[in-house]
């Protein structure tokens, strides 16, 4: 994810139920592969700048002060991408329930949380 830096401002202060990022997007970043959870849920709020949300539906602008919400278990594969000039800023929330797993329509690749860790595998469970 060129271009992208997260600091993770959640665990500064040890929470353990839920992660924050500040997350900035360099001109033509994007946030992440275009994904989609089976148990954690996600919300974006954007601070700064003009991403492009990328969903199963399509793609639609947003400005600051927009918010977005992934619902764990939907199958709605989310990204954000920036094509602007200019810096995008934004917080990113999710919870951190077990037994997640992350799937990745344009790729072939599917993730796994086990023991707090990702483990990342093709599609078909075969190791990287």
């Amino acid at each position: 994810m060129t271009g992208r830096t997260k600091r993770a401002l959640g665990a500064v202060f040890g929470l353990s139920n839920f992660g924050v990022n500040l997350t900035e997007m360099a001109p033509g970043a994007v946030s992440a592969l275009r994904h989609a959870h089976t148990r954690q849920d996600e919300f974006v709020y954007i601070l700064q700048g003009h991403p492009v949300l990328r969903t199963e539906a399509g793609d639609t602008p947003l400005s600051p002060g927009m918010c977005a919400g992934f619902r764990a278990g939907s199958g709605d594969a989310h990204q954000l991408l920036n094509p602007t000039d200019a810096p995008v800023v934004y917080l990113e929330i999710g919870d951190r329930s077990a037994g997640d797993d992350v799937t990745y329509p344009d790729d072939d690749l599917k993730a796994t949380l086990i023991d707090g860790r990702w483990m990342f595998t093709h599609k078909d469970g075969s190791p990287y």
